[in-house]
């Protein structure tokens, strides 16, 4: 198996993880999204849409879309919750992360990283929607240890990825105690060294 990706990308780090995590065997085959190797002819291939990360299976086929790759690899192990409810509840935080999170802290922290934006640079509604999305997470995280009850799912991993990393985008996180614990225990179930928030 062959994982086109770049490591600065959260979306491209949960696949990373889930693999490692269940060590599964893979090639990783660095793709810069920034030098426009996304773009290439040779890579729309692989994925119409220009996107990292994909996976190219040993049989040729291609999966796109990091949730959608995770959820696949992780088929049949113990990050996906074995009762059908709680699964369920895993992919609504899937789905969560994709539409009102990852747009928000993804990518005031792109703005700020890659581009070069000062934090009074980005657009006041990505900051207003990223704090209500790490408020959610720190509400849900008060009574309990990780996404979905008391056991890692890919919900963890899927939120860790840019959650991790939002102060880069400008976050503050000093006031959202349950979310930095999460942070920590989520980053020792991944075996990760921990982020400097």
């Amino acid at each position: 198996m062959k994982v086109y990706g770049d490591l600065k990308s959260g979306n491209c780090l949960k696949v990373k993880w889930v693999c490692d995590r269940l060590a599964l065997p893979y090639s990783w085959i660095a793709v810069d999204i920034l030098k426009g190797e996304s773009r290439t002819s040779q890579f729309l291939k692989l994925n119409g849409a220009g996107q990292v990360p994909v996976v190219e299976f040993d049989d040729g086929r291609t999966l796109a879309q990091s949730n959608a790759i995770i959820r696949y690899l992780a088929r049949g192990s113990d990050l996906i919750p074995s009762d059908a409810f709680a699964a369920a509840k895993m992919d609504e935080w899937l789905f969560w992360e994709q539409y009102s999170h990852e747009p928000y802290i993804a990518v005031c922290r792109s703005q700020m990283v890659y581009l070069g934006k000062t934090a009074s640079d980005l657009d006041p509604d990505k900051v207003k929607r990223g704090y209500a999305a790490l408020a959610r997470m720190e509400h849900e995280l008060a009574s309990k240890r990780f996404l979905v009850g008391d056991r890692f799912s890919l919900a963890d991993v899927a939120l860790l990825a840019y959650t991790r990393l939002a102060h880069e985008g400008g976050f503050d996180l000093d006031g959202y105690a349950s979310l930095r614990r999460w942070i920590d225990d989520a980053e020792k179930a991944l075996a990760l060294p921990p982020a400097r928030i």
